[in-house]
């Protein structure tokens, strides 16, 4: 079945059924080793989830580990340019959840980055991204204690479908001038725009099926959390691009409201379910005024639209949602794009789950990473219906490889995310467990020692690490 690699001779796989894996004692997963310091890495990761399994399961449960190649190693074994062999993507597709380190993007032409390339063969459409903060961690964030959000990022559409033409080409040009001449013209909201003949063009594709089941899954993500961080956060531009980030958060909201009914409240519909709490008596005018800033100077069509807006939503769930039971439901709420930035600084407890497209998300979650200790402490999860790749969220950062010092905790929490999407969450917290303990200690790898106040000397070597995370799961 497969040309230069072979599976391990136990293990069984793991299989989707109802977009949820079913996962046996003994699952095989795929391992991709990563491209620079994945040598050093990986084997980190590799001891610290496997001690965790058998601290927390003994004998009754083993991962059987099988290695696939992609990224420079992939070069070495298969040829030059074949950075993602077939071999590796039937592996991923035929064992259903693998993980992997960092690797390199190829320099040239073919395939623009093998982790954008993973995602969309596999139709990974959700970037999961969780940001929180352990224990003395050093930030620039003065109360970084209060960041504990996840990133939901839309992962195969937007400007990373990767359809452009360069500046002079022959399609280019084709399309300004199609562009220009026809279809700009024939639609009057653009006016008397043109776009200049010497740029370069792309194509940004925001579909309604990738933003639904998108924003579905962070809804379900959200209803298994505490009551007190179940909150969808809608991030777009849509102020400016109305028809693509614009229609996100329409399809959003659409989604918490139709399939998410019963569990889902907007912070729209709060407003006016809480005006009425408060004041039984109000008017449907008298609620519209509340909610809508500016009601007064509003013409009165538009006024007209929000009172109807007001009896609308008190008619479909005063009964299901009044009285405060809103209160229990799965709050979802929109904020634009480059307020959502300074608002994670300034207010990050107010989030828990934000959902975004391609592009906000990429920003959003190092963002977001960066007032918890670095990428280097930022576990990712690529997850489908029917797959899931877990991943190193930083660079291969070659310089460092082969010399045992960088931080590999980004890839040991995504050891743990990869634990708890199989179900084996006794194992992730002992992980959980060991880095927090790890840190609060100050046995940390030297980008994390450097940083704190008195510096730690010597850091602990990447190896050393991973020991200090394992004998730290009984402490």
């Amino acid at each position: 079945m497969y040309e230069k690699i072979t599976p391990p001779d136990a293990g069984a796989s793991i299989i989707f059924k109802d977009e949820e894996p079913i996962v046996p004692d003994n699952p095989i997963i795929p391992f991709i080793r990563g491209d620079g310091t994945g040598v050093d890495i990986w084997p980190a990761a590799k001891k610290v989830i496997d001690e965790a399994v058998a601290t927390a399961y003994g004998n009754k449960r083993k991962i059987h580990w099988f290695k696939i190649y992609a990224g420079d190693e992939a070069c070495d074994l298969y040829g030059t340019y074949q950075y993602l062999p077939e071999d590796t993507l039937k592996a991923i597709k035929e064992y259903g959840i693998a993980i992997k380190g960092p690797l390199t993007t190829p320099v040239g032409g073919g395939i623009r980055s093998l982790n954008v390339a993973l995602r969309q063969i596999n139709d990974l459409y959700a970037c999961v991204r969780p940001c929180r903060y352990y224990l003395g961690t050093p930030s620039p964030h003065k109360y970084p204690e209060k960041v504990d959000a996840i990133v939901y990022r839309e992962n195969t559409e937007d400007i990373y479908l990767g359809i452009e033409w360069p500046q002079g080409s022959e399609i280019g040009q084709k399309l300004i001038d199609f562009l220009n001449r026809e279809l700009i013209p024939a639609t009057p909201e653009h006016g008397n725009k043109q776009i200049r003949l010497d740029s370069g063009i792309g194509i940004k594709p925001i579909s309604k099926i990738g933003s639904q089941r998108l924003v579905r899954r962070a809804i379900q993500h959200a209803l298994r959390l505490p009551k007190a961080k179940q909150k969808v956060t809608l991030v777009h531009k849509g102020n400016i691009m109305k028809y693509t980030e614009g229609a996100f958060r329409d399809w959003g909201y659409e989604v918490a409201t139709t399939e998410f009914r019963a569990d889902c409240v907007t912070e729209r519909e709060s407003w006016i379910l809480s005006n009425k709490e408060k004041n039984p008596e109000l008017t449907v005018e008298e609620n519209a005024r509340f909610i809508e800033p500016g009601y007064n100077t509003l013409t009165p069509d538009k006024q007209e639209k929000i009172s109807r807006e007001v009896e609308a939503v008190l008619e479909a769930i005063w009964e299901s949602h009044g009285g405060g039971k809103w209160q229990e439901k799965v709050l979802v709420n929109d904020r634009i794009a480059d307020s959502i930035f300074q608002q994670i600084q300034t207010r990050p407890d107010e989030y828990s789950i934000l959902a975004t497209m391609n592009l906000n998300g990429d920003y959003l979650s190092d963002a977001l990473a960066a007032l918890v200790g670095g990428l280097g402490m930022g576990p990712g999860a690529n997850i489908g219906d029917n797959c899931a790749i877990f991943e190193a969220t930083h660079g291969t950062a070659p310089k460092h490889a082969g010399l045992d010092r960088i931080n590999p905790g980004s890839v040991i929490l995504s050891g743990a995310m990869m634990l708890e999407f199989m179900g084996w969450q006794e194992a992730a917290d002992l992980i959980k467990k060991g880095i927090a303990k790890s840190i609060a200690s100050r046995q940390v790898t030297y980008d994390l020692a450097r940083l704190m106040v008195p510096p730690v000397e010597p850091p602990l070597k990447c190896s050393e690490f991973a020991q200090a995370i394992i004998d730290n799961f009984q402490s």
